[in-house]
């Protein structure tokens, strides 16, 4: 239990902001109580985007839009793989961790531009940025189910169920999140100023939204290689360019110059 404590520190939690007993209970299910990720300042270092089930969707339609989102992060901005949750209520949720704490304003207009380029048929708290919320793995207080992280290549599988009936091991949730890497500082203002500047050029109501950078269908977070992302770039006549390469990525040979 303390490794995934740390773990949830280290990612999601501000400095000081929920004292390590608490969070035991939290964890164990002792104590079902909403967690603020924002600090006593305002400022946050985590951020959440929640998918609940969709009453007039497919049953899976909020499981696709998550995966369209998080490949959008990961290819469109730039950022490194979320964690991705059940809630333990009624749908997913994303979750990114940022190397240094933002201002709430920032925070909440980020997710708000980020909604408005990628979900927008998904509602959004004006507060989301710094409301308390469930925070895995726990015991959800009106469900008695729980809210859990999971595995992305999973997630399918639990667009039917509203959380978990048991709580999920520790040593399984901890693996889950060592491997998560932080967004730093440049990567989220440069991210920032893209979807601004895709705001200032919305097209007119009735358009498409802009897809230059939308993920394939079927092309699931971690799951897609660099050769899926060149491939797909590639049919859409974009020609890639990559600033860093993942740790242990395969390799991609140079793209073939086109007549």
């Amino acid at each position: 239990m303390q490794k995934l404590i740390s773990e949830l520190t280290r990612l999601y939690l501000p400095d000081g902001g929920l004292p390590e007993g608490v969070l035991a209970r939290h964890v164990q299910g002792q104590a079902a109580n909403p967690v603020r990720l924002a600090a006593s300042d305002g400022r946050t270092r985590a951020l959440a985007i929640p998918f609940p089930k969709m009453a007039d969707g497919e049953d899976t339609q909020h499981w696709s839009r998550l995966c369209e989102v998080a490949n959008a992060l990961q290819i469109a901005l730039g950022f490194p793989a979320p964690a991705v949750s059940i809630s333990g209520e009624n749908g997913f949720a994303l979750w990114l961790s940022l190397e240094k704490p933002i201002a709430a304003h920032l925070a909440q207009q980020f997710l708000a531009l980020l909604r408005q380029a990628y979900f927008p048929d998904i509602a959004l708290r004006p507060d989301a940025a710094s409301a308390p919320l469930e925070l895995p793995p726990g015991l959800h207080p009106a469900t008695g189910k729980w809210a859990a992280f999971i595995n992305p290549g999973l997630g399918a599988s639990f667009a039917d169920e509203s959380g978990l009936e048991m709580a999920p091991p520790f040593a399984g949730q901890t693996a889950l999140l060592q491997g998560l890497q932080r967004i730093g500082e440049a990567q989220f203002l440069s991210a920032l100023d893209k979807l601004r500047q895709a705001h200032g050029a919305m097209p007119a109501a009735g358009d498409p939204a802009p897809q230059a950078a939308a993920a394939q269908p079927g092309l699931l977070l971690k799951d897609a290689t660099l050769e899926d992302i060149v491939r797909f770039l590639h049919a859409k006549n974009i020609e890639p360019t990559f600033r860093h390469l993942l740790p242990n990525a395969d390799p991609v040979p140079p793209p073939r110059a086109r007549s």
